[in-house]
């Protein structure tokens, strides 16, 4: 069986594509459909992707009944670490009276909530793998000359305990993965797969009549906006390292305001212009923390011995010796807080809360104690006491 041989460079590594949950089951309707309507099992597929790649895809796991056929494509996601990699993507066909329909079956979600690609009460088939499921149907259809119809259930029946490892309970999406793919292709270790995974929960919050949204990079910052603010970590949408991409999507989505918690270690490199935080985009982390202390009258030595740390909370004792902590945390802050307002614009108020684990808040930007009432208060979603509405 011919592989899939297609190559990107990340970084200095040279790594291969893999093919997208959509172009597996598209695979798997044209060999269901090509066994129902002529019984015969293709061995494999050549399959057109949106890239403008030709996929070679292995078909298998065949089977058939009375008006029916089935067979399945094993996951291949390339040397990206995808965690559906590896799994089987079903299509069973059945014949009907006329068009193409499309569903999901089992390990496959269900939409229940506003703002996503399908929706609510539709399988999570995005529109692009829908269109390329119908295309290989018809073109089964064309090849056998057979005019009637035909309904297509794709199932994947490791997704129901892969989807615990994805995003999608947390946008509403039950009872197994989504089936995906713009272009057909994956492509390893894409940012551009991680920032699009963020704008969408930013449109689910925003179609549920979120307007005020909290953000934090990670898991520490969640659990302390959580644990030390008091805010409500159900609805705080994770940035990674983009948090200029993600100040970007949520002006697009249309939300008021945007409250980001973060540590100093991320933040402080925020303050400095970095909107990808990625220690292989930049750093700086040092040398901004010590210009902003030098600006509060540290001496030579304090600097040198801010530039030795290993860590930003590492220097955190040394600026509380020298009696400068709380106004180096301050020209930080107010550094921040220019930052956030240049990416955003004036497209939303986009405010920051700077905390360490072992010290707890070290600074706020100067709206952030409005954004925290705004927050606490439940005024932050649907018909708040603004009167704001939370349609898109």
């Amino acid at each position: 069986m011919e592989a899939f041989e297609h190559y990107v460079t990340v970084g200095r590594r040279r790594l291969r594509c893999g093919y997208t949950t959509g172009t597996c089951a598209a695979a798997a309707t044209l060999g269901a459909a090509t066994l129902l309507l002529t019984g015969e099992a293709l061995p494999a597929a050549r399959i057109a992707t949106p890239s403008g790649l030709e996929v070679p895809v292995e078909l298998t796991r065949y089977d058939a009944g009375p008006g029916w056929a089935e067979c399945a494509v094993r996951k291949d996601a390339g040397d990206d670490p995808d965690v559906t990699d590896g799994a089987y993507v079903y299509a069973r066909v059945s014949r009907t009276e006329g068009g193409v329909a499309v569903d999901g079956g089992v390990g496959v979600g269900r939409v229940t909530r506003a703002g996503l690609d399908q929706p609510v009460g539709a399988a999570a088939i995005n529109r692009v793998p829908r269109r390329m499921i119908e295309e290989q149907a018809r073109a089964a259809m064309r090849a056998a000359g057979y005019g009637g119809g035909l309904a297509v259930v794709v199932s994947i029946p490791e997704g129901v305990r892969l989807a615990e490892r994805t995003f999608n309970p947390r946008l509403g999406i039950e009872g197994g993965i989504s089936v995906l793919g713009t272009s057909g292709i994956v492509r390893p270790m894409s940012e551009e797969a991680l920032v699009a995974s963020i704008a969408l929960e930013l449109r689910v919050q925003r179609a549920a009549g979120v307007r005020d949204l909290l953000v934090a990079p990670g898991n520490y910052g969640r659990d302390f906006a959580a644990g030390e603010l008091g805010l409500d970590a159900g609805r705080c949408v994770q940035c990674s390292n983009y948090v200029g991409q993600t100040i970007d999507a949520a002006a697009q989505a249309g939300f008021g305001s945007m409250l980001v918690v973060g540590s100093l270690g991320k933040l402080v490199k925020v303050a400095a212009g970095i909107m990808n935080t990625h220690s292989r985009v930049a750093d700086g982390r040092r040398e901004t923390l010590a210009a902003h202390a030098a600006l509060q009258g540290a001496s030579r030595d304090l600097v040198g011995e801010i530039m030795r740390s290993a860590t930003t909370d590492e220097a955190l004792p040394l600026l509380e010796r020298a009696g400068i902590l709380r106004e180096t945390m301050a020209s930080v802050t107010a550094a921040l807080g220019d930052q956030l307002r240049r990416r955003a614009a004036g497209a939303l108020d986009v405010e920051a809360v700077v905390f360490s684990p072992g010290w707890g808040v070290l600074g706020e930007t100067a709206g952030a104690p409005r954004l925290l009432a705004l927050l606490r208060s439940g005024a932050a979603g649907g018909e708040g006491p603004r009167g704001r509405k939370g349609e898109i």
